[in-house]
């Protein structure tokens, strides 16, 4: 693919996330149409991760392909948890879905090493799910609209504290509306 039909690529893929997030923010679309809505973008455009991270833009990019497959087949696995198929398909997309949490936080520290952890905040959030609190922490780009990041990973974790980015007290996510609400 060469350099044109990259830019063309992501920039048609930023109008579409845009566009979402907005429906999303106004209440016209809810989080599992969110997600089932992405995910259908990617499927539709056959969107892949690039193999390098040398751009702001191809870091998000990627971060919102794994971010948006993991909890796609992260939807699966409730649906076929709570309608009792096959453990076969369950432990399957399970795998994925570790498998896409796994390479979103490899893509988010690699796009924190990109941007030197400049104009970067992190945080815990207020959580109203007690498995999530503590546990979840936001990562803001401030240089950057609608660039809000999520993780769990206690390595990157590490990493934002090292870099002095990380504050130590709670705060009320800036996507509130979106990540407390279930779907």
């Amino acid at each position: 693919m060469n350099d044109m039909e990259n830019t063309n690529d992501i920039k048609s893929f930023f109008e579409n996330r845009d566009r979402l997030i907005v429906s999303h923010m106004n209440s016209e679309i809810d989080k599992k149409s969110f997600l089932e809505l992405n995910y259908k973008y990617m499927i539709d455009n056959k969107i892949k991760p690039f193999t390098t991270i040398d751009s702001f833009e191809k870091g998000i990019y990627n971060y919102q392909f794994y971010n948006v497959m993991a909890k796609y087949y992260r939807m699966i696995v409730q649906e076929i948890k709570e309608s009792g198929k096959s453990i076969n398909f369950y432990s399957k997309y399970l795998d994925d879905v570790k498998y896409y949490y796994d390479e979103k936080d490899k893509t988010t520290f690699r796009l924190l090493r990109f941007l030197k952890y400049k104009n970067v905040e992190a945080y815990f959030i207020s959580m109203e799910s007690s498995t999530l609190e503590g546990k979840l922490y936001e990562i803001v780009l401030k240089d950057y609209e609608f660039a809000v990041l999520h993780s769990q990973s206690e390595w990157i974790l590490g990493a934002l504290k090292k870099e002095n980015v990380f504050l130590s007290h709670i705060k009320k996510s800036v996507i509130d509306y979106y990540v407390n609400q279930k779907y």
